[in-house]
């Protein structure tokens, strides 16, 4: 059993980092808005996170996925799974598994309002230092 725990922690610790590494791959490319949400207690969540944020011209949407694309290759060796709405920049997601990422042109975020929809997990905001 003591395994067990050694591997979940682990795995914890890994999302974690993953996670800060997606916010500040966000930030660097002055991103918006920039929020966690821990989606691990909620029973009916698709994945462990959502990271999200807004930018206010796709040609911004379409480089925080690039760079979030590389900074998860380079730092946390991942690949992105699944990626959609490349394509108009509106709202785009990468898909890591444990790990969803929503990057929203800034109406489009204020009219899915992600953040209300999943009220019950656990924020953390991300600000440039």
């Amino acid at each position: 059993m003591k395994n067990s725990n050694a591997t979940q922690n682990q795995v914890e610790l890994n999302d974690q980092f993953e996670v800060k590494t997606i916010a500040e791959a966000m930030l660097e490319k002055k991103a918006k808005g920039v929020v966690s949400l821990d989606l691990r207690n909620i029973g009916t969540s698709i994945s462990d996170y959502f990271v999200i944020c807004n930018a206010d011209s796709t040609t911004q949407v379409v480089a925080i996925s690039d760079y979030v694309e590389e900074m998860m290759y380079k730092k946390c060796k991942r690949d992105v799974v699944r990626m959609q709405g490349r394509e108009n920049a509106f709202w785009i997601i990468l898909d890591y598994t444990t790990i969803v990422v929503h990057i929203f042109l800034t109406e489009y975020r204020e009219f899915y309002r992600l953040e209300d929809l999943w009220a019950d997990s656990a924020k953390t905001v991300y600000e440039e230092e």
